[in-house]
């Protein structure tokens, strides 16, 4: 049996990573996108395209352990029961529907800014639904607030999802910098999302609906499948955000790289005489980070074959220049909907690095981060958002979460553009 060319394997090894990507698995496999990744890595190392050694350098340390770290700062938090308390702050305050929709927009987007988005959402979603439904309201407005405003305010820091820490990294763009650059467009998204929420909010009226319940538990019980939230523990709380305020200042002032100061602020919080590092580690999302790492290996083969920078140079002779910001923030946007944002970011990168690479790199966190708007499947954020109010017997199918997700990513998209458009000399 004659052999298969190694640059038809890593080929066929890349294509059958990124088909899985699309589909969010395999046809008769029991696989997720982070196995997949994985055994794409195994098949090179095991076909002799890679070398263990090999595979090791292509993945990006730096970013994996800022990422961790920070999974880990956003653990503390949630252990120590801060989410939760911001949440139920916000029920107290004796304000009406519109304002409370606000409030959480400007609350979910500032957490994300700084604290993971996905542990934000799955510690505030219990809370707001229990809000909701005390006050007579319906909660999928706030709900999808919730889901659109973190996706929204991650994206005006570069550590306020996966992707942008991958792109500040492997850039190497300023931390402040870069936040003064998106903080524009982020305030302008979130204006707008409160516009296109409040409107059939207060189209509704003060009609009371029925509080919603799980499929056969009775009214006033909890979810059997919901976890009881974390008490509040002043200091525990305090600690994790003292870690997190001194990371920033770090970031701001200082020349310290970002992922050794991250990593020793993950490691104070470790030291704690309440928490057990198992609970800590427990709450880690241990599959994005090997997906990571399973994606790095793959596109550094692809990288080391060349195949990728004949791609490109086939591109530009067709009138496709990545370089260009308009093509960058096209071929983000369709890319980050086709294979979601994080394989989309790792596909661009290469294309990104440059002279102009802070502009590059800006279009690519904010484009990448802001589709995840568009569709339930688009953001981790969503998908934790709809399941956990699903639990709550609180459908939200793709057409409902698509009538506020698909204006606001174009209008948030649209504010993107312009902004650009204006900044460009």
């Amino acid at each position: 049996m004659p052999e298969i060319p190694q640059h038809v394997f890593v080929l066929l090894v890349f294509g059958t990573v990124y088909l899985g990507m699309i589909l969010g698995g395999l046809p008769w496999l029991k696989l997720d996108r982070t196995g997949i990744a994985l055994l794409g890595a195994i098949a090179l190392v095991g076909g002799g395209v890679l070398t263990v050694e090999e595979a090791a350098r292509g993945i990006d340390l730096p970013t994996i352990l800022l990422l961790f770290s920070f999974m880990v700062i956003s653990a503390q938090m949630r252990l120590g029961g801060f989410y939760v308390a911001v949440t139920r702050g916000l029920d107290a305050l004796p304000v009406g529907p519109g304002v409370l929709l606000a409030l959480v927009i400007a609350v979910a987007a500032l957490l994300s800014a700084v604290f993971t988005n996905d542990i934000v959402c799955l510690a505030m979603t219990p809370v707001l639904v229990e809000a909701c439904l005390r006050r007579r309201l319906d909660p999928v407005p706030y709900l999808l607030a919730l889901a659109c405003a973190s996706n929204i305010g991650s994206a005006a820091t570069l550590i306020g999802n996966p992707q942008n820490m991958l792109i500040g990294q492997a850039l190497q763009l300023p931390f402040a910098g870069y936040a003064l650059d998106a903080i524009g467009p982020v305030l302008a998204s979130l204006a707008l999302l409160w516009l296109l929420l409040v409107v059939p909010l207060r189209r509704a009226g003060a009609a009371a609906p029925v509080p919603a319940v799980p499929r056969g538990e009775p009214p006033g019980r909890r979810p059997a499948a919901s976890a009881e939230p974390e008490p509040f523990d002043a200091w525990q709380t305090t600690k994790g955000l003292a870690v997190s305020a001194a990371l920033m200042v770090i970031f701001l002032a200082t020349d310290w790289r970002h992922d050794v100061a991250a990593l020793v602020g993950a490691a104070v919080l470790l030291l704690s005489e309440r928490f057990h590092s198992s609970r800590m580690l427990a709450l880690i999302d241990w599959p994005l980070l090997v997906l990571f790492m399973g994606l790095f290996v793959v596109n550094h083969a692809l990288q080391q074959s060349g195949l990728a920078g004949q791609a490109l140079q086939g591109l530009a002779r067709a009138g496709v220049d990545l370089n260009d910001t308009a093509t960058l923030f096209a071929a983000t946007l369709g890319l980050s909907n086709l294979v979601s944002n994080v394989p989309a970011v790792m596909l661009l990168l290469p294309a990104a690095a440059g002279p102009g690479a802070r502009d590059a790199g800006t279009v690519l966190a904010l484009v990448s981060t802001l589709a995840g708007n568009l569709l339930i499947v688009g953001s981790i954020a969503n998908i934790i958002v709809v399941d956990a109010a699903r639990r709550y017997g609180i459908e939200i199918d793709w057409r409902r979460h698509a009538r506020i997700g698909v204006p606001v990513t174009l209008a948030s998209l649209a504010v993107v553009a312009l902004w650009l458009h204006g900044a460009a000399p």
